[in-house]
């Protein structure tokens, strides 16, 4: 395949991501959101329409920055068909997000470009696939296994569990460049423990630790360019 091949093939590529990820995150919303109202209309117990638009307007107000913070730091990141599945399935931060970048580091392929494109969406369809079937094992065998899932020595295991694969996650990033990961990170930690009521709203605060770390990486280029 020559690079003009390349190229239409590509292009075609992403005219039909495009085209079916808009159809399946229209279709997708909209059963989201009428959900409810079917559910309400068959059983006759629709709510106060004024009132869950106010409760509705409140909500949206406040989670409306967190949404338009993912969506300019996780599409270029991840490409349009990865963007597409990712905010389709969910689990963003937990799963897709890790998923992308480690497949992304193996293969070698750099964000923005073609390849990180498709290895994103292979990527992530894989893991929407496989969370599909463990949630499916894990329905199945909760019944059998909740003896030992309620047993009280494990508890103190199933509490930690996202600290620390969010732990061990984070180390892997961290170490590339600890001298701009250490500000972030040092600023969110006395900010979570001054303020611990900011610990359930880890979204916003994507905000604020990405601006320190842009700030800090600025200042570490401002100061290379100076040396040299």
């Amino acid at each position: 395949m020559n690079e003009n091949e390349r190229k239409a093939w590509l292009e075609k590529y992403n005219a039909r991501t495009h085209l079916y990820g808009r159809l399946i995150c229209s279709a997708a919303l909209i059963l989201l959101i009428a959900a409810p109202f079917v559910m309400g209309a068959y059983l006759g117990a629709m709510p106060n329409l004024a009132a869950f638009g106010r409760g509705f307007l409140a909500i949206g107000l406040v989670w409306l920055v967190s949404c338009v913070a993912e969506y300019l730091i996780y599409v270029p990141m991840l490409g349009a068909g990865g963007s597409y599945l990712a905010f389709i399935t969910g689990n963003l931060i937990n799963m897709k997000i890790p998923c992308a970048v480690n497949a992304r580091d193996i293969v070698g392929a750099k964000a923005g470009t073609d390849e990180n494109e498709i290895i994103s969406t292979l990527s992530i369809a894989t893991s929407s696939l496989v969370t599909i079937l463990v949630l499916a094992v894990g329905v199945a065998a909760m019944i059998p296994l909740q003896p030992v899932l309620q047993d009280p020595a494990l508890q103190p295991a199933f509490e930690n569990v996202v600290p620390a694969l969010f732990g061990a996650m984070a180390y892997k990033y961290y170490r590339h460049n600890m001298k701009i990961a250490i500000w972030p990170l040092l600023a969110m930690a006395v900010l979570f423990i001054l303020v611990p009521s900011l610990v359930s709203s880890t979204s916003f605060m994507i905000l604020p630790s990405g601006a320190i770390a842009i700030a800090v990486a600025f200042i570490c280029f401002k100061k290379k360019k100076e040396r040299e």
